[in-house]
């Protein structure tokens, strides 16, 4: 049997001012569990957060909201895996 997976962490920065987004997720990093991602709903592209991740192991995936969510962004964040 398998373990089950883990919820992801979600930080949602759509009332929050710099440098509050940065900061809660690189808190919500700090808690991430093998196979779980931290999702940033933010309603600007944090740029210097990508460069934060990408010095330091964490691949990202970027969606645009559509619709009632015209305007955020959906940052999907996970460590990148050790080879195997």
């Amino acid at each position: 049997m398998s373990a089950a997976r883990l919820p992801d962490l979600i930080v949602d920065a759509r009332q929050m001012v710099p440098p509050e987004p940065m900061e809660h997720t690189l808190d919500a990093l700090d808690a991430l569990q093998p196979g779980q991602e931290v999702l940033l709903i933010i309603p600007r592209q944090p740029v210097p957060l990508y460069d934060v991740l990408r010095n330091n192991g964490y691949a990202y995936r970027v969606e645009n909201g559509s619709g009632d969510d015209a305007g955020l962004f959906y940052i999907h964040i996970r460590q990148i895996s050790a080879p195997e």
